[in-house]
């Protein structure tokens, strides 16, 4: 931890940064590395001391916010398995209180023993999945620690779930949303083309997974970048035009970016469609049944009538031919996988 601190240091010279660390790590199994633990507070408080840098760390429960705070941590986050359960997140924001009001009233004491906690910020991530009303209703839920929130969108299972950010941003334009490339792409390699959506979109900053030799990680070794990468990381991909950064312009990059998903999801649903089309021909070979069946054809047509008819209910208005033309191409495709 400490020897990427100090690299970061030295290729960002004097930008600003928040140096962050999870002290805690929590994972999908329990056989994986879950983190030091509170041990590796005092390598964040070294790294703090030594370089100038403001730290943070990943809190998931009120011991987490104790430690954290006691450590003199200036940010906290809050981690998206986390952000994705409002009575943890109660629990959480509940402790940051109290410690704070128990901070400022030992501050107060002529006699106090214990100097303010610092605590310049909260970062918390969106929900694993796309729920952008969980998001807003857990950022009002720290908003009542009286510390300022900062909304970090990492995408959804590696998608960029740009439909959620966009939603919140709308309706939270106040407080800063950082992108989280690492995580959304998985990717190391992905991490500058995304950083571009920053400008792109208007967005204050990012989270960038960094580490001095990525091959010996304990987790998440694909998506961190090298710390002698994060210079042209941050500086390639920028925005095409300075126009598109006007504020008349973020709303149509915000649409764009929500198309350009879907278009992605498209095209994987489809791939994903044929390969399932080419296992069952090959269930077809082994019986003797032949590629097209008449009556199953007849059954997906008069499903797309129900469905043009549900999505009218919904106000999106398809025509019937627009629809069986689509069906049509793909169902072609489908028994040339087939044959």
């Amino acid at each position: 931890m400490i020897e990427t601190a100090r690299q970061i240091k030295d290729v960002l010279a004097d930008r600003s940064f928040i140096f962050r660390a999870g002290a805690w790590k929590p994972r999908t199994s329990p056989n994986t590395f879950q983190g030091v633990g509170e041990e590796a507070l005092s390598w964040l408080q070294e790294v703090k001391a030594s370089y100038g840098i403001d730290v943070a760390t990943e809190v998931a429960t009120p011991e987490h916010v104790k430690l954290a705070l006691e450590a003199g941590m200036d940010y906290l986050w809050i981690g998206a398995r986390t952000s994705a359960n409002p009575i943890a997140l109660q629990e959480i924001s509940k402790a940051i209180g109290d410690r704070l009001r128990l901070t400022e009233h030992r501050s107060a004491s002529p006699d106090r023993t214990q100097t303010e906690l610092p605590l310049k910020g909260i970062l918390i991530k969106n929900p694993v999945n796309a729920d952008s009303g969980l998001w807003l209703g857990n950022i009002e839920r720290l908003e009542k620690t009286g510390v300022p929130v900062i909304a970090v969108h990492r995408g959804c299972n590696h998608q960029p779930c740009w439909g959620m950010a966009h939603a919140v941003r709308k309706a939270r334009p106040d407080i800063p949303m950082l992108l989280d490339p690492s995580h959304m792409s998985g990717d190391a390699a992905k991490v500058p083309a995304l950083l571009s959506k920053v400008d792109e979109l208007g967005l204050d900053g990012a989270m960038i997974e960094v580490h001095y030799h990525p091959e010996e990680a304990l987790s998440d070794a694909k998506q961190q970048i090298r710390p002698e990468d994060l210079t042209a990381a941050l500086t390639e991909h920028r925005p095409l035009t300075l126009t598109d950064r006007f504020a008349d312009r973020l709303e149509l990059n915000w649409l764009r970016a929500e198309i350009d998903e879907l278009d992605e999801r498209l095209w994987t649903t489809i791939a994903a469609r044929m390969d399932v089309s080419k296992r069952i021909g090959e269930w077809k070979k082994e019986h003797g049944v032949a590629p097209l069946q008449p009556q199953r054809y007849q059954e997906i047509l008069n499903k797309l009538t129900i469905k043009n008819e549900e999505l009218k209910k919904d106000g999106i208005v398809l025509s019937e031919e627009f629809m069986k033309n689509v069906w049509e191409l793909i169902h072609e495709e489908s028994l040339r996988q087939q044959i």
